[in-house]
């Protein structure tokens, strides 16, 4: 097994913890006992820290809370509270609406870049995964080792000396590029007088960060909180222990022993026979089945399209009308069939008005019209580095299907990269990644992923309906977002307005911003400053 590191605690410290976390050596474990308000804070400053949580929490939460009534509490023991009164509605009358009304914050710890990605799928989950823009990986693990999976298997191979030793190259390549990144960003954007000393070390620690990231390996590794309910997380485990990579197994194994101790009713049937175990042997027959059939049927799986691109796939060339249909529909009590009988009739001039009048004057983009938007979706392909596509996997009202992460579709270097003159180093480890990529292929075509570096492309398609693409468009076009998905944002919205035809839905996304911006995050770090004054005043 991947060696996990263990922390280490004062015995003042254990004493604390054990009343709110339920394990204090593993890398998986439930946080209870808390206020649902300091579990979500904790999560939060989470994503932005190198710290453990539970270090997190001792460092930053504990002086603020009051603990005098959970002395006695001790949480590593389990919780068996109306566990009695679960076991007779859900088990025995198999109430599957009880296990959506039991939630758990549960935190992730040193997970590779491909169990977040699975980890993530569910979208009836929330989630907070550090991120690679505020947290460098330049710093070793108190063990003294860089933070990257180490697969069993592999390490036992013939690959084991060499995949170590591969993975240290590219994170030193990371180390070596993140200070040189980092001086030639502070000459290129000197520091204004309006900007403090923090705002502006953040700003350009952020975009240093944001330059170099495609260098880190997809085996890198994350933490992640996770807020579910209980029937949320009965269907992850059960499709992570169906997965073909070891690491989602074993670590589907650790989730299930913490989440027993918290709600144990609600995983019970994940171990019956004919229910849980029969549910994950499907999905692991079914997936081995449409394999095999696939290479019957087919002479050759790989096409090679080295080009970044966003393709607007399906649409429906009628969508706009049946949207107006939809906000007629439920603003009338007229059958459908009468609806569109109106609908039909309107003039251009008219559908305007009426289009107008439900988008209605949005003062944020947070404004967003109703639901007669779900009524039409596009499907687009994207091929994108594999940091884009973890940005824009994270977004769960929508379908999304990824293909395996391989170096076949070549890689994307950041303009700023070539212009600070590190190309060459930058490439040169890139290359290195994709040489053991495909020696490692041959034996272990699914833990080869773990070599590939960031910045290889990956293709994928998203499917959403035109309200989900007004939440997605806007949101990662903002100025402070990373390029490479900005780029997909305005891509896509210009592919509903002119392939599509939908210039009414394109012209409604107000919010799209198109602004050139040098330090992606400095307004973001200027408005955190002007909180944080107002706050102290």
């Amino acid at each position: 097994m991947h060696p996990y590191v263990v922390e280490q605690f004062t015995d003042a410290e254990v004493a604390v913890l054990r009343r709110y976390f339920t394990n204090l050596d593993g890398p998986v474990f439930a946080l209870v006992n808390l206020p649902d308000v300091v579990k979500g804070a904790l999560f939060a400053r989470y994503s932005r820290s190198s710290k453990s949580l539970r270090r997190l929490f001792l460092d930053e939460f504990v002086g603020d809370l009051d603990m005098t009534g959970d002395i006695s509490v001790d949480a590593t023991v389990g919780l068996d509270r109306a566990d009695d009164l679960y076991q007779k509605i859900f088990y025995e009358y198999g109430d599957d609406s009880v296990a959506q009304l039991g939630g758990v914050h549960l935190a992730c710890e040193q997970a590779s870049n491909i169990l977040t990605k699975v980890l993530e799928r569910g979208r009836l989950m929330s989630y907070l995964e550090q991120s690679t823009r505020y947290l460098g990986y330049d710093r070793r693990l108190e063990n003294g080792l860089y933070r990257y999976y180490r697969d069993h298997d592999v390490l036992e191979s013939k690959f084991g000396a060499r995949y170590v030793g591969e993975m240290d190259r590219m994170f030193d390549t990371y180390q070596q590029l993140l200070p040189q990144m980092t001086e030639f960003l502070s000459k290129k954007f000197p520091k204004t007088p309006e900007d403090t000393d923090f705002v502006y070390r953040q700003a350009i620690r952020a975009k240093a960060l944001d330059a170099v990231r495609g260098l880190l390996p997809a085996s890198a590794l994350s933490n992640l909180g996770i807020y579910a309910s209980g029937q949320a997380y009965e269907a992850l485990l059960l499709r992570m222990r169906a997965h073909p990579l070891p690491e989602v197994r074993q670590y589907s194994q650790m989730m299930l022993e913490e989440l027993r101790k918290v709600i144990p009713s609600f995983l019970k049937r994940i171990d019956v026979p004919e229910r849980g175990l029969a549910w994950s042997h499907y999905l692991e027959e079914s997936r081995g089945a449409t394999r095999e059939i696939m290479t019957s049927l087919f002479d050759d799986l790989q096409t090679v399209e080295p080009d970044e691109h966003v393709r607007l796939l399906a649409f429906d060339p009628e969508g706009e009308t049946r949207v107006l249909e939809a906000i007629v529909f439920a603003n009338t009590s007229l059958s459908h069939h009468d609806v569109a009988q109106r609908v039909a009739s309107l003039d251009e001039t008219r559908r305007d008005a009426l289009m107008t009048a439900y988008v209605g004057e949005r003062h944020n983009r947070r404004h967003r019209p109703g639901r007669a938007f779900e009524r039409t979706d596009y499907r687009f392909e994207l091929v994108t580095d594999y940091g884009a596509f973890r940005d824009l996997q994270r977004h769960r009202l929508l379908t999304i299907e990824w293909q395996p992460l391989t170096v076949d579709l070549g890689y994307d270097v950041p303009e700023i990269i070539v212009e600070a003159g590190l190309a060459p180093v930058y490439e040169e480890s890139l290359a290195r990644s994709a040489e053991f990529y495909y020696d490692l292929r041959s034996e272990f075509p699914d833990q080869a992923q773990y070599a590939v570096a960031l910045a290889f492309r990956i293709r994928y398609v998203m499917q959403m309906n035109a309200r989900e693409a007004m939440h997605l468009i806007e949101l990662r076009s903002g100025p402070q977002g990373h390029p490479s998905y900005r780029r997909v944002a305005h891509e896509m919205v210009r592919l509903i307005r002119e392939e599509a035809g939908h210039q009414r839905i394109a012209d409604s996304m107000s919010y799209v911003d198109y602004s050139e911006t040098d330090l992606e995050r400095l307004e973001a770090e200027r408005a955190a400053e002007r909180n944080r004054a107002k706050r102290d005043y």
